[in-house]
């Protein structure tokens, strides 16, 4: 039997359970305590310019978000709902190859009051911001919150 590893796991799980992530081939690179890093292919992705589509460097930038805290929710335990309330891009250089998004936490001292929130009321608030980038440059900045609910919240 083989055992498969996190970044297997869950790029499993959003190609299952988000197929827009599936139908933009988005691999999952890196997992660890503080960031989450996917990435996505040029052809799939690309615009009539013959860059990446705005469209999905947008959600490149929210499934990283969205994982980072999926991941750490799930390692604390907690199954809840987690949903973008509001976000921000900000797009600084077309793309024209393979790009990636990289995500974390707005202040990583924020986890415990949000995970504390979460416990107790059910609903807790949290920022994440992703940088993307393309040929080793910097082409875009993303910052959302997200909101987590568990019972009946």
């Amino acid at each position: 039997m083989t055992v498969m590893s996190k970044t297997q796991q869950l790029q499993r799980y959003l190609h299952q359970h988000i197929p827009l992530s599936a139908a933009m081939q988005v691999s999952v690179l890196d997992i660890n305590q503080q960031t989450l890093t996917l990435a996505a292919p040029l052809a799939p992705n690309i615009n009539h310019q013959e860059t990446v589509f705005g469209g999905s460097a947008s959600t490149l930038a929210i499934l990283s978000a969205w994982s980072l805290l999926h991941t750490r929710l799930a390692e604390e335990g907690i199954a809840s709902r987690l949903v973008i309330q509001r976000n921000e891009m900000a797009y600084l250089k077309p793309m024209t190859q393979e790009f990636t998004a990289t995500a974390v936490l707005v202040d990583e001292e924020d986890w415990p009051t949000f995970l504390t929130t979460l416990r107790r009321k059910g609903k807790a608030r949290i920022s994440v911001v992703a940088s993307l980038y393309s040929d080793q440059k910097m082409a875009g900045k993303f910052s959302g919150d997200f909101v987590a609910l568990f019972g009946d919240k």
